[in-house]
């Protein structure tokens, strides 16, 4: 990693995980496989921010732990990259087992527990979707139908003046490190 340390994929520990690293990577691994609009590709990091703007607007009050997890739910990807679903298929289990490893090494990092408790998991995942579907629709070329179809239809509420954002990665990398800060803090 450029932070120095040494991951290693198949054993992560959480000594080895910073939160530049996976700011970095995040910030340079684009969403859609780069098939959007605009000067800037869609990066993972901006996308983890959306998700967790969503799941804290349909979460009114949650702790900022879960906050925190919001925004570290694709954080494996820093290394492994974001797959579309019909290609994590074709991989196979092996892949799911990896995003598992490294899931859990980065969730331990950042004092969260290993594996997320159900509610928390299928909460981020809702927001997850929402994210998709404006992503699908803003910038990936969808037609609304198509994408109510894929990921379901958000409330008008919950998406209500939600931007899509395309910025260069370095200023996606310091938002998404300002942001982990934040809640690392408020979690204190």
């Amino acid at each position: 990693m450029l932070s120095g340390r040494r991951l290693d994929l198949l054993d992560p520990t959480p000594v080895d995980i910073e939160i530049e690293d996976i700011a970095h990577g995040l910030a340079f691994v684009a969403r859609w496989n780069g098939q959007t609009r605009g000067d800037w590709p869609y990066s993972v990091a901006e996308h983890s921010l959306l998700v967790e703007t969503i799941f804290s607007r349909m979460n009114a009050g949650i702790a900022p732990r879960w906050k925190l997890a919001a925004v570290l739910h694709d954080a494996p990807e820093y290394v492994i990259g974001d797959m579309i679903s019909p290609v994590k298929a074709a991989v196979g289990p092996g892949y799911e087992e990896l995003d598992r490893r490294l899931s859990a090494a980065i969730h331990l990092r950042f004092g969260l527990p290993a594996v997320l408790p159900s509610p928390i998991k299928k909460a981020i995942k809702a927001a997850d979707r929402i994210s998709a579907w404006l992503e699908a629709v803003r910038i990936a070329g969808f037609q609304e139908a198509e994408a109510d179809r894929l990921f379901g239809r958000p409330a008008p509420q919950v998406v209500h003046r939600l931007e899509i954002r395309l910025r260069p990665p370095a200023e996606v990398r310091a938002d998404y490190v300002s942001r982990v800060a934040r809640l690392l803090a408020d979690c204190g």
